[in-house]
């Protein structure tokens, strides 16, 4: 059974109209429960339950403390490559934008890791485009020994790979993987992955599962809203989320709320999701998967993610620079999207305990 079966399961059910029709009654009786259902989840995320989002945030502020204490996790980009064999409509990185683009040698990688890790960051997340023949498996496994060296833990969002290249990652101290299906609508997905690997739906949706097999232990999903019915993108992530901590259970499953940004490609969003619902979502993302982590990224503006300090989240990224070159400033490439947040890492670990809470640099390290 693979998750698209999970999706098969609910081609003919109406999620809007489910909605439209859920009665105070019925978000009172999930906000009592303590282990909620695929349809609670909806419930938290209708507008009926905006009247008790207050009650809602107060719940998942306890839940998040019961499984995480006080402490926000942080880490950091790292882009290495905005070369991209793909076209998608929506990115900056489309290979047919005229951007200026960067390939680090790994000299120059060395150097970016060297100027990140003065920060005091000790998690790393390294992303490329989409140019496998570029960005070879080869150079990704180089790129993580030189990595090795700076920090503690390290996580990689790129182009999908065989449950055996994983493998090998994960035996040279890869600890996680982050990848998007970006919209779980398959004809929606059709519509914007026009060309390259991405446009195979499929191999994308398996692509956690070839992660867990292989023994990664930190996997983190999601869509991008704005690209599709944002409603309909929640609930299948959280049930995504939900098919993977059920099934393999030694993995951590962490879900992102990314949100449509401007970028190169001047995509107009199909749908926007405002701050309020953004909110009610991820709080019925902590009520429904409870010890799921949440991480939310530089994409949201600084006051935002102060305000969502102790609602439910649990990671975020610090100090991000989303271009190639970013953080020793040489030659740098157009950056994949705007920042909103633009804070360095001692401002934004102090935002933190502004807020009772400890900024965590390194909560656990992969001995192999």
């Amino acid at each position: 059974m693979s998750f698209y079966d999970v999706i098969k399961k609910y081609e003919d059910f109406n999620i809007k109209e489910y909605l439209e029709n859920v009665s105070y009654e019925d978000v009172e009786k999930t906000i009592n429960k303590e282990n909620l259902n695929e349809f609670d989840f909806l419930n938290l995320i209708s507008n009926t339950s905006l009247e008790y989002i207050e009650i809602i945030a107060r719940k998942s502020q306890k839940l998040t403390k019961r499984y995480f204490g006080n402490t926000i996790s942080l880490y950091a980009p790292l882009y290495i490559s905005n070369y991209c064999t793909n076209k998608c409509t929506y990115c900056g990185f489309n290979k047919e934008n005229k951007i200026k683009r960067k390939h680090l040698s790994y000299e120059e990688i060395e150097k970016e890791a060297k100027e990140l890790a003065k920060t005091g960051i000790k998690h790393v997340l390294f992303l490329t485009g989409e140019a496998k023949e570029l960005v070879s498996f080869e150079y990704i496994k180089n790129t993580l020994i030189i990595l090795k060296k700076y920090f503690k833990s390290i996580s990689i969002e790129i182009y999908p790979l065989k449950e055996n290249e994983y493998r090998k990652l994960k035996n040279l101290g890869l600890d996680g993987v982050t990848i998007y299906q970006e919209t779980y609508d398959l004809e929606t997905y059709k519509k914007v992955h026009l060309e390259g690997q991405k446009k195979d739906y499929f191999y994308r949706l398996d692509t956690p599962e070839r992660v867990a097999r292989a023994g990664v232990r930190q996997i983190g999903i999601g869509a991008l809203y704005g690209l599709s019915d944002i409603y309909k993108d929640a609930f299948f992530s959280a049930l995504h989320a939900k098919y993977l901590m059920d099934k393999y259970i030694d993995c951590e499953i962490s879900i992102s709320l990314p949100r449509m940004k401007y970028s190169e490609s001047k995509f107009k969003p199909y749908q926007k999701l405002d701050n309020k619902k953004f909110i009610q979502i991820m709080l019925a993302f902590r009520l429904y998967l409870k010890y799921i982590g949440i991480n939310i990224s530089t994409r949201e503006s600084a006051e935002f993610r102060n305000n969502l300090i102790g609602l439910g989240a649990t990671k975020y990224s610090a100090g991000s620079k989303t271009d190639v070159g970013g953080y020793t400033k040489e030659n740098k490439s157009t950056p994949q999207f705007e920042t909103d947040d633009k804070r360095d890492v001692n401002e934004i670990c102090n935002a933190i305990k502004n807020r009772g809470y400890q900024p965590v640099f390194k909560d656990w390290e992969l001995i192999i």
